[in-house]
């Protein structure tokens, strides 16, 4: 495992580039399965989960080819079901969480599916049932083996239906539509996640000839067709890379422009990180950032403490609420940060606290943070990082801190997060990545 060295204290300066958006991504590239016709992707993030989905793609039998850094082309049209019962493929689809949104392509194209248990960030329960209570509604009948964890369906015979998901799951929706494109009639979803990566998601299907309307609301209908055909496809940059950009440039006291953040598509994260005192400028599609001594959180309009929740969209992420978390310490004021989606995930805060932030764990889903307005510097330390989001966190929190910091584990930031420690140096940052 590696780990960073982190030199605290220095002011960046300067502009960066957001990667392509990783939760798009992973369904962006599940869906070349739909066709056996050319599929070719832009933007493409460099980043571990991405990087294992499109060998996965390829150990099943797509072609692969590389165009340039960010771009590939792909080309599903000799896919070897076969590679499905092996164990090489239940052992690689495991380690990959967004491997789950291959099973709506397959069901549709071929009629099957076989999936062991996969896995992701331990943040807590993250249940499969919206995937396969759309699947059963569509006529697939599924079997889980829980002795191996292993998932069989069998989705011969698709048909359009109507369905009211248990909950707006992003993955969920992007696979049950991946799922109905080719079933026989018309499939409403009710309650779909409306995402803007879901939404260029429906984008992309459309192109390839699916007929997709509600796109965008929580209301989707979609007339099956026969088939679908290639297309070509660019991704938004990366919405959780952006509001951790604005979160460091906070903490560290440092200007800097982040180019071709799509503004438009931000939704409220521009807005609840000014909730939070910071400063920005939107300059067409660039966020400026100024650096900023003290920053001050609201509070709201009777005067209480403010509180950052996430919510489905167009709510606010729940990936940015460690983000939050860790610029609220050093800034003036009090808020409640609430986590309600999953409850594990701000177990992280006890790092904060050991390099001198004042944290209140009130439970599982709820931390109160008292910002410290820069007059006690966090303080270097080793730490290890739990998850994706947390592990930028922490890198955030060493940025600002004084003195020297180790953050373990990296290959969980890495999962989420291209070069980071490269293009951070390329703007002034001292990280040095170490075995």
């Amino acid at each position: 495992m590696a780990s960073f060295r982190v030199k605290g204290g220095n002011h960046l300066k300067g502009e960066i580039i957001p990667q392509g958006a990783k939760n798009e991504a992973l369904q962006i590239l599940c869906a070349v399965l739909l066709t056996s016709e050319e599929v070719t992707i832009h933007k493409i993030p460099n980043i571990r989960d991405v990087n294992k989905l499109i060998e996965l793609l390829g150990d099943m039998g797509v072609k692969v080819t590389k165009l340039g850094p960010e771009s590939y082309s792909f080309k599903a049209d000799q896919v070897n079901l076969d590679y499905l019962e092996t164990e090489e493929f239940l052992k690689k689809a495991s380690s990959l969480r967004g491997s789950v949104m291959i099973l709506g392509p397959l069901l549709a194209r071929f009629g099957t599916g076989k999936l062991s248990k996969p896995g992701g960030d331990k943040i807590g329960r993250r249940r499969m049932d919206t995937h396969f209570f759309g699947f059963q509604k569509l006529g697939a009948k599924f079997r889980y083996d829980a002795k191996n964890e292993i998932f069989h369906i069998d989705g011969k015979g698709l048909k359009g239906c109507y369905m009211l998901l248990d909950e707006a799951s992003v993955t969920g929706t992007a696979n049950i539509v991946m799922a109905a494109v080719m079933a026989e009639g018309t499939t409403t979803i009710y309650n779909a996640a409306c995402e803007p990566y879901l939404q260029q998601l429906c984008d992309m299907l459309n192109r390839m000839g699916a007929k997709i309307t509600g796109v965008g609301s929580n209301l989707l209908t979609i007339e099956g067709v026969e088939k679908l055909g290639g297309t070509k496809h660019k991704m938004l940059p990366d919405m959780i890379e952006i509001g951790s950009f604005i979160g460091l440039a906070a903490m560290t006291q440092s200007e800097i422009t982040i180019k071709d953040a799509q503004v438009h598509r931000l939704g409220i994260i521009p807005e609840t990180f000014r909730r939070m005192g910071i400063k920005l400028e939107i300059k067409g599609d660039d966020i400026f950032i100024p650096a900023q001594k003290h920053y001050e959180i609201e509070t709201f309009i009777d005067g209480s403490i403010l509180t950052v929740a996430d919510a489905i969209w167009p709510g606010f992420t729940p990936d940015l609420l460690s983000i939050v978390l860790v610029t609220a310490t050093q800034a003036k004021g009090t808020v409640l940060v609430h986590q309600k989606m999953f409850e594990s995930r701000l177990f992280f805060v006890d790092k904060l606290i050991d390099m001198g932030a004042q944290i209140i764990l009130c439970d599982p889903h709820r931390a109160t943070v008292i910002g410290l307005d820069r007059k006690y510097p966090l303080r270097g330390i080793r730490m290890t990082s739990p998850d994706i989001r947390a592990g930028v966190s922490l890198l955030i929190a060493a940025l600002s801190a004084s003195g020297t910091s180790i953050i373990d584990n990296i290959e969980q930031i890495d999962r989420g997060y291209q070069n980071i420690d490269e293009r951070l140096n390329a703007i002034g940052a001292e990280i040095e990545r170490i075995p």
